[in-house]
């Protein structure tokens, strides 16, 4: 028993990256290849200097010029090498090699893998700091089909040799983590970040795939990496795959609708519908060029404390349904989400927003942790081209409609809020639906979770066909029609 000394507490004991690397080592079945391009072999040098090596790995290999790779991978049809399409060509590559040089029969109990990455360390000028994809396709057992897990990172430190220290630890982390921690899939993502600080590396987008993740939804993935500060945005394709941000934002004009979509209703719908229309008659903006983003914010998704994954997911589901790309950030304020949105396009940019939405914008509340105060924050959200469209608000007592030229901000706020109107950057939404203005997300989902009638008209139908057929949101049938069945 080790010794304790009264006051002690308990904590996890995190193994350093030479331990991890050892444990690897001297694993007598763990078998395979590391291939490294772009910041030097960074990853297999820890599994070197940790001793025992060579029962580990059998190549470590840099193809460096761009020649050499493309005549072992192959030719990208978009000529670029920092990609995930050439990371997956690296790993099948290097397995095929393995599986076709190591006899099964000679060595039965051996645990092939095979650990790439392609990268790019930050330039001379520093303008540019660097990214890459970093992967792993493994087995856990020997007559087990391959498992995959990659993943991108965005390199946030402004020295090279620092960029490849970090790139090699991540690595290691990888590895071990593919072995060791592959039965806790969150948990293995936290481990990623052992001994690496989240300010040196960022990972946007990650993937598991193969018979040991068969039940993990990589939404839900995406999510964690959000919820653990790991990044502050990712992205999920329709067909409920994560995507790269970059590349579904680069060069794109961009619409962006925020809202908790819980469910998502006809209002949601219209706002989407007519201010896309509207977008897409701007100078220059053409709809082959135009990406369309559903923004949920994590402060939408603890709108009741703590994040509930399964409600998270029936938005999810609901969203890509409708053929929509899905965004999942941690942004509270508008002006951040333009500035990310930035990072990746110079084009046209708008934002879909309600009444209430856009009088936010204008609370000064939100802006007392910047030093230039609410124009600081001004001066990022209209960035160049921006502009807000917006959807009317009906006072459900009064019925009067509220729009861009009645709407009431702060006496203070009053002048400011007249210079982006009267310059064109607000646009009201005019060939709206009046009959669906009384529909509020809150008010169906109660109606849902509690067995009311009526909620389905308020919906699109593609929506209420899957909260019925897949008990989405805890979807109750109503006791009228059940008593009706009965």
């Amino acid at each position: 028993m080790p010794i304790t000394i009264m006051g002690d507490k308990e904590f996890e004991n995190v193994p350093s990256i030479k331990s991890k690397a050892l444990r690897i080592n001297l694993n007598e079945n763990i078998y395979g290849t590391f291939s490294e391009i772009g910041a030097g072999q960074e990853t297999v040098r820890n599994f070197f200097r940790a001793g025992g090596a060579s029962g580990t790995i059998a190549k470590a290999m840099s193809a460096y010029d761009k020649d050499f790779s493309d005549s072992i991978y192959g030719i990208e049809e978009d000529k670029r090498y920092v990609t995930e399409a050439r990371l997956k060509k690296m790993l099948s590559h290097e397995i095929n090699l393995i599986e076709d040089r190591i006899s099964r029969e000679k060595h039965p109990n051996k645990l092939f893998f095979s650990y790439a990455n392609t990268v790019a360390t930050i330039d001379f000028a520093k303008k540019y700091k660097g990214h890459g994809w970093i992967g792993i396709k493994y087995q856990v057992k020997p007559d087990e089909d391959y498992n995959e897990i990659s993943l991108h990172i965005r390199f946030h430190e402004n020295d090279a040799r620092h960029q490849q220290n970090t790139l090699g630890i991540l690595g290691v982390n990888l590895i071990y983590g593919a072995y060791y921690k592959y039965d806790n899939p969150k948990k293995l993502l936290r481990y990623l970040y052992d001994h690496i600080d989240k300010d040196q590396i960022e990972i946007d987008t990650i993937n598991f795939s193969g018979p040991r993740f068969k039940n993990v939804d990589n939404r839900l993935m995406s999510l964690q990496l959000v919820k653990n500060g790991m990044t502050e945005a990712v992205m999920f394709s329709p067909d409920g795959n994560n995507v790269l941000p970059a590349a579904v934002l680069y060069k794109k004009n961009i619409l962006a609708l925020r809202g908790s979509f819980r469910p998502v209703t006809k209002v949601n719908m219209d706002m989407y519908e007519k201010s896309l229309e509207m977008f897409l008659k701007e100078n220059k903006v053409e709809k082959e060029n135009t990406e369309v983003i559903f923004e949920i914010t994590l402060s939408n998704l603890r709108a009741e404390g703590e994040i509930d994954e399964e409600d998270f997911m029936d938005r999810a589901k609901l969203l890509c349904s409708l053929g929509q790309t899905v965004m999942i950030s941690n942004f509270q304020e508008y002006y951040r989400v333009v500035e990310y949105f930035s990072r990746y396009s110079k084009q046209r940019m708008g934002l879909t927003m309600g009444v209430n939405n856009l009088v936010d914008v204008f609370d000064e509340k939100y802006y007392r942790h910047l030093s230039g105060g609410i124009l600081e924050a001004f001066g990022k959200l209209f960035f160049k081209d921006l502009k807000v469209y917006l959807y009317p608000f009906k006072d459900a007592e009064t019925g009067e409609i509220t729009t861009s030229d009645n709407l009431k901000v702060h006496p203070r706020m009053k002048e400011l809020y007249k210079f982006f109107k009267y310059n064109g950057r607000v646009e009201d939404i005019k060939n709206y639906n009046p009959e669906i203005l009384d529909i509020f997300s809150r008010e169906v989902l109660q109606m849902i979770t509690e067995g009311k009638e009526g909620w389905e008209e308020m919906l699109p139908e593609k929506t209420t066909q899957m909260i019925k057929e897949q008990n989405l949101f805890h979807y109750k049938e109503s006791k009228e029609k059940a008593e009706t069945e009965a």
